[in-house]
C-alpha cells in the first residue's frame, strides 16, 4: 500500500506542497481525462492547503524518503506511529488488511485538511 502510494503523482505532487500552508495546489491529472469521455474536458482541481497536521508531515518525510534513489531501505516509523494515533486498533502489530491501513491513513490525512 505505501509503496503504491508513494508511487502515485498526484498525491507526490500535493504532499510537497503541504509543507508550505496557504498553498493552493492546481490538480490536472491526465490519467483521469483518458478515463473520460474525449468530448468532455475536466476541469482542473484548485486546493487550497491548510497547516499541515502530524499524520500529513509524516506521509511527506516517507514518501520523500521512498523517491531518493540513495536509500537502500525506508523504514516507515513515524509513519506508523501517526497512524497508531489515529486509528488505535493497529497498536501492538497484529495482522491487519491493506485496505484498513489505506483507508484509515487516508481518511486521517483527510482529516487534518
Amino acid at each position: 500500500v505505501l509503496q503504491n502510494l508513494s508511487q502515485t503523482p498526484v498525491l507526490r505532487e500535493v504532499l510537497k506542497e503541504a509543507k508550505i500552508p496557504g498553498t493552493t495546489v492546481k490538480i490536472e491529472s491526465p490519467e483521469l481525462c483518458m478515463l473520460c469521455c474525449f468530448s468532455f474536458k475536466q476541469e482542473p482541481q484548485l486546493i487550497k492547503l491548510d497547516q499541515p497536521g502530524p499524520l500529513t508531515l509524516a506521509m511527506h518525510q516517507f514518501v520523500t524518503e521512498m523517491q531518493e534513489t540513495k536509500k537502500g531501505v525506508v523504514t516507515p516509523k513515524e509513519l506508523f506511529a501517526q497512524v497508531c494515533k489515529k486509528a488505535i486498533r493497529f497498536k501492538g502489530y497484529q495482522q491487519q488488511d491493506s485496505h484498513e491501513l489505506l483507508r484509515y491513513l487516508l481518511d486521517g490525512m483527510r482529516a487534518e485538511e
